[in-house]
């Protein structure tokens, strides 16, 4: 697999790949995280222009798609709970995957692992499937944040001196 910043020629893809994940997500009992329209189409475009847009291929297919941000994200800010440290990390956000059950969405979060020490990643309560995944992959459950919208939002962090 290989990792690359996602262009504009990838959009058509990547609006399909976000729509399968839409789908697999309303199965999977959650359909109110990404509704019927997210991310929009500008916010993948934002993605690519601020280049923390990236893609995983796989066999010459977009597999997985997500963003990649450094700090800080406003909305971790305030938590109710606590995070383990304030070092600057990264934050992972709109992370999808096509192909599933063959360990892609935990090479996107070992690929993130190797570019900074600390990460950050929300989820949906109902997005039972992320929450097992990042649990798998050594984030740890810091307590509830809060979107600009209000809504809330179950809060990670994985810390590289926490795994030695």
């Amino acid at each position: 697999m290989t990792f690359r910043p996602a262009t504009s020629e990838d959009l058509p893809a990547l609006l399909e790949l976000y729509a399968d994940a839409r789908a697999f997500m309303a199965n999977c009992g959650n359909p109110n995280q990404w509704g019927s329209s997210h991310p929009p189409v500008s916010r993948l475009e934002l993605d690519i222009q601020d280049g923390v847009g990236y893609v995983a291929i796989e066999q010459e297919t977009l597999a997985a798609a997500f963003a990649l941000l450094p700090s800080p994200d406003p909305t971790y800010s305030f938590i109710e709970g606590s995070w383990p440290n304030e070092r600057p990390y990264g934050v992972i956000h709109r992370m999808a995957c096509r192909l599933r059950g063959r360990g892609i969405a935990s090479a996107c979060l070992d690929w993130c692992k190797k570019r900074y020490d600390t990460l950050r990643i929300d989820t949906h309560q109902d997005n039972r499937p992320m929450q097992r995944l990042v649990s798998a992959n050594g984030f740890s459950c810091c307590g509830v944040i809060y979107l600009e919208n209000g809504d809330p939002r179950l809060a990670y962090q994985w810390d590289r001196e926490a795994e030695r």
